[in-house]
Order: structure tokens, then sequence, then C-alpha cells
């Protein structure tokens, strides 16, 4: 605990409150975290964030205020928290006897325009509703009731605060899939965000159904580098002002390269999406509208924390950004990032937490003179359960369970599928009965089309849809041996292995792939035997991939059909899933080195 941020303490303040946070996690006499507010009669509000440290450090700061003339005046306890109230005595006339602590340290008068904000944001929310139990521990965990619980205390013990949300609300969720994202909309209602930009699952019930969805929404949606192609016009606000305590925030959302993919079949729509023209859009809309009183410039994007660092690089200091809070590659930070004078952020994934900025701003400099940065865990013994969303949350839970409980099959063992830059036991599984429909020498399967880690043993219709939400179509085309290995050495190089921001394939039985990093694609095989460059082969891909052939394959569409094809094997993969887990018991699959890298 550093007990020698009590120096700074003016004689100014007339108020404090001690905050003190222990912990069931924590053994002994100790505090996990510490902050003190202080305030005066003027209305000012000040933080300092002492830190950790012992029981006994926790009274020997009481112990200092006291000395600078705060008295206790009551306490309370709210959940791990401890909130102690203290107010100073009237002072002494001179001030120059006030001028100096009673450390023996020259203080100066807190200025006027320094203002306190605190920025709560999350990310990857998907669909991520229900709250989870750790029985052992007697706890709740996550899910958007309890972190409603949350967000409510801090609006209401908290004099400035934003909620911010950086894309991926829809997706991944069995009531989200069921309502097309309407459910998700009308439960982010309820935790009323100041500001959400776009992610590249808010386009996957289709461009027009977003547009609906936005109408739905009591919250402003924000994108700089969408556009409708005749007309040259944003498909989406591409800033917000928001106006907090006298402070002016500025917020641009930014998307990633997925939403171009997603919308390839959206021709009247074009986005600006390489990291040089994400730059540019931000510098226009930078210039155009951080005016003089704006105080604070963030930018809300999802593009991935690797894109993130990179963008932060390209910008001009000049342009003013304090922040970038991010989101799509699901990163899990210790700390911010700071490149360039930029803050970068991410919450995970989910609803298990919240990524919170306690700043202090300069409205003078239009900076931040002082930040704190954590990363909160939704609990229960956190926060309370906000029952009303809880109950709203619940009948579209009931309707669901009603609709997909049927049982489907059982397997021996669950399947895992940690991530996607590797084999899965899921992936081989999914694959293989995909291949078996289409008849085909090689399957690939999105790794990110499967949506959970772990499925299984018990298979439910719900459990499959939630694993695989996707009806997609399959397409089957003949390509040569050739064109099979540039297709393997495009997906497998390292540039498309970043954790979280990439698309790597799963694949069926009788196909092995190796590659090094630096040398390439150093051998492959197909239904059994080794590739012969001249030999035609048959492939399948889902229709995601299909449309976004050059980005996923390398090759284009006309390439891909030179030899035959396309041809629709299946209307919805997911109904062929459905299908053959209806008519299995005890499925299993294990990894077999179908893929493998540097080896």
């Amino acid at each position: 605990m550093d007990l020698q941020t009590l120096e700074t303490i003016e004689p100014s303040w007339t108020h404090c409150e001690v905050m003190l946070q222990h912990s069931s996690r924590t053994t002994g006499d100790y505090w996990i975290n510490s902050a003190i507010r202080l305030s005066n009669d003027s209305g000012e509000v000040r933080y300092l964030f002492p830190g950790h440290g012992s029981k006994q450090e926790g009274a020997q700061m009481l112990a200092s205020l006291q000395a600078l003339g705060f008295d206790q005046i009551g306490s309370r306890l709210n959940q791990e928290w401890e909130h102690i109230s203290m107010q100073r005595a009237t002072r002494a006339s001179n001030p120059e006897s006030q001028a100096v602590s009673h450390l023996g340290h020259t203080r100066s008068p807190m200025t006027e325009h320094l203002k306190p904000l605190t920025i709560l944001h999350s990310n990857d929310m998907h669909g991520d509703f229900l709250t989870d139990s750790e029985k052992e521990k007697g706890k709740l965990i996550g899910g958007m009731a309890l972190l409603s619980g949350y967000l409510n205390d801090v609006r209401r013990t908290e004099p400035n605060v934003l909620f911010l949300i950086a894309g991926d609300m829809l997706q991944g969720s069995l009531i989200d899939a069921e309502h097309q994202g309407i459910s998700t909309v009308e439960i982010m209602n309820y935790l009323a965000p100041d500001a959400v930009s776009l992610g590249n699952h808010e386009l996957d019930y289709g461009l027009r159904h977003l547009l609906f969805l936005e109408k739905m929404a009591n919250f402003p949606i924000v994108n700089a580098n969408l556009y409708i192609k005749p007309h040259h016009k944003r498909l989406m606000r591409p800033y917000l002002v928001i106006e907090i305590a006298g402070l002016q925030v500025l917020l641009i959302g930014v998307i990633t390269q997925e939403v171009l993919e997603t919308l390839a079949m959206e021709s009247d729509i074009a986005t600006f999406i390489g990291l040089e023209d994400v730059r540019a859009e931000v510098a226009r809309v930078c210039n155009a509208y951080n005016r003089e009183d704006i105080d604070l410039t963030i930018l809300l994007t999802h593009i991935g924390y690797q894109s993130d660092v990179a963008l932060a690089e390209m910008l001009d200091p000049a342009l003013g950004v304090d922040l970038i809070i991010g989101g799509h590659s699901h990163t899990i930070l210790d700390r911010p990032t700071e490149i360039n004078g930029i803050l970068i952020a991410q919450a995970g994934v989910g609803t298990d937490q919240i990524g919170r900025f306690d700043l202090l701003v300069d409205e003078t400099t239009n900076s931040i003179r002082s930040w704190k940065w954590q990363l909160i865990p939704i609990q229960s013994d956190l926060a309370e359960m906000d029952h009303e969303l809880e109950q709203f949350i619940q009948s579209y839970a009931d309707d669901v369970e009603r609709k997909f409980s049927q049982m489907l099959c059982r397997m021996p063992q669950p399947l895992s599928h940690p991530q996607r830059e590797q084999e899965t036991a899921l992936g081989n599984l999914v694959a293989d009965i995909l291949a078996e429909r289409a008849m085909v020498d090689v399957m690939l399967v999105g790794s990110g089309s499967l949506r959970v880690k772990e499925f299984g043993p018990l298979v439910t219709l719900r459990s499959l849809m939630e694993m695989y939400p996707y009806g997609e179509p399959l397409y089957k085309v003949s390509v040569t041996g050739e064109q099979l290995q540039h297709i393997f050495a495009h997906w497998m190089r390292p540039e498309n292995r970043v954790a979280g921001e990439s698309e790597c394939f799963q694949v069926n039985a009788g196909v092995q792939a190796s590659y090094v990093d630096g040398k390439g694609l150093q051998s492959l095989i197909a239904a059994g035997q080794p590739v012969e460059p001249s030999r035609l082969y048959s492939l399948c891909v889902q229709e995601y991939h299909w449309k976004n052939s050059q980005t996923s394959l390398g090759l284009s569409e006309s390439e891909l059909t030179e030899h035959g094809g396309p041809r629709v094997v299946a209307t919805s993969s997911q109904d062929v899933l459905e299908e053959f887990f209806a008519s299995h018991q005890n499925i299993t699959a294990d990894l077999e080195g179908r893929l493998r890298w540097n080896e």
C-alpha cells in the first residue's frame, strides 16, 4: 500500500471516503485493493489509489488521514468493500499553515479543470446471457443480469460513468440465434450502453436485419468505415460526442476485415478495411470533429488486439486519440498497452468480466492526467443480481428450452475444441460427418464455425445448435492437386494463425498436412495418398468460405470452378449434423495428426 499518495491531499478537500476491498479468495489480514474519494463543498471530486496491503497498513492510512484533520463519521459494508466516511474539521485561517502537510511537503491547490471519469467496457459478449454457478464456492458468475447489477452499482456510486461495447453483441447463444438478435438487443436495452461499435457478428443475420436491429436499439451504434457504394454514404453514424459533467468525449467506431467477408453477398456495401484505410478514416473523423472543446477521444474498434497495436503506431499524435477500446481477438490483458501515447484495452470475451478505467481528465489540456485500469470479475460477491432483467432473460430461456430440449444422442466422452489454430477432436468429428455427406476427398470446416470449447457427452438439439449455429449450404468443386497444395499453404501459413484473429480449418479423415514456418507446406495427403499436382480432387467448403474464397483459400471463385462446379450438396449443413447425431449413438473422435505445424 503506497501511503505516500496521502502527501498529495490538499487542504481544500473537506470530505473523504476510504474504500478497502477484501476477498474470500485471500487468506489472512490483507486488503486486495483500496481507493480514496476526496470531495469538497464545491462538488469537485478527486481519486487516489494507494493499492493493496495489510490490514495494519490500512489502519496506518486511516491514522494518517486523521492526522490531516479528517474525523471518521461513519462506515458501511457493501459486498466485499468496506466504506469509511470521513470529514475534515474546520481548518486554521492561516493559509501558510494550510500549505504544508503533516509530512512536511508543500501542497498546491487542486485545480478546477480536473474531472473524474469511469469507463466500463465490454466486447465480444456473444449472447452470454445466463449466469453460471460455482457450487463449491457458493458463487454466481457472469451473465447479463449480474453484469447489470454491477453496472447499476457503479452508476450509483460514481459521479461520471460511461459504458461502452466494442462489437459482437450477437451470436454464440441459442437465445440469440432463435430470435436473430432481437432478444439480444432487447436485453442490451436494459444494460443501456452509452455507445456500441459494430462487430463482424452483427452482420450474421444480413445487412437488412442489422438495420432493423439498429432501429430497435435504444443506444447509439457507431461505425466510420462501412459505406453504401453507389452514394459513398456511411452506413452508420461514424462518431458520437457525449457530454458528461462538462467533459466532451468523442467516440469513433471501426471494424475488421471479416465484415468485408460477411458482406460478400451485399453488393451495395463497401468498407475501407486495411489498417492504412482505417487510419485514414480515423484521421478524417478526428480532423472534422475533434474540436478544441473535445476533452477525450476514444476509438471503439473490432479489429483484434494486434491490429489495435499496429493502428496506434500509425496514428499521428496530433489527432488526439487517447484510448483504443477493442474487441474481436478475445484478448485478456494484465494492464493496458500504451503505444504512441494511446492506451489500448480489451476485456476478453463474454460477461464473466468487464474492463474498468478510472480516469482523471484535464479539461485544459484535453488529456488524461492519471488513470487506473482493472479487469473486474462479475461475481455474486461483488455485484447484486438485477432480478427484473433476470426474469426477462429467463422468459427467453424457457421458450428455447421447451423447443430445443430434444435429446439426439449420447457420446462416451465430451469432445474438445480449445482453439481454432490446431487440430481438435470436435473438429475432426464435424469434418468427417460433412465429408461423408458430401462424398469428397477433402472437407474444410472453418474452425471458427464451431462455437464451443467442449461438446457432449449428452447431445441435445440445443447443444448442437449452440455448437454449430450456422445453417449455411455446402459447396462442392473439383480442383487440381496443385490448387489443393496452394490452398493448404495459404491457410496454414503463420500470418493466418494469430490467435482469435484468423480463420483456420478442420479436415476430414484421409487428409494429412504438414507445414513448417519459413519453409512452407512440406507434405499433403488426400484420400489417404500423397497429393499429385495434376490429379483432380473433390473439395467441399461452407458457403461463407466459398463466398470469400480469395481470402479464405487464396483462390478466386473462377479459379475454383475451372474443373467443375460448384454444386450445392446440402442447403443446410446444420441439418446434416442434426440428422447424423439423431441416428448414431456412442460417437467418438480423437486427435490423429491430421494437421501438423513445425514438426
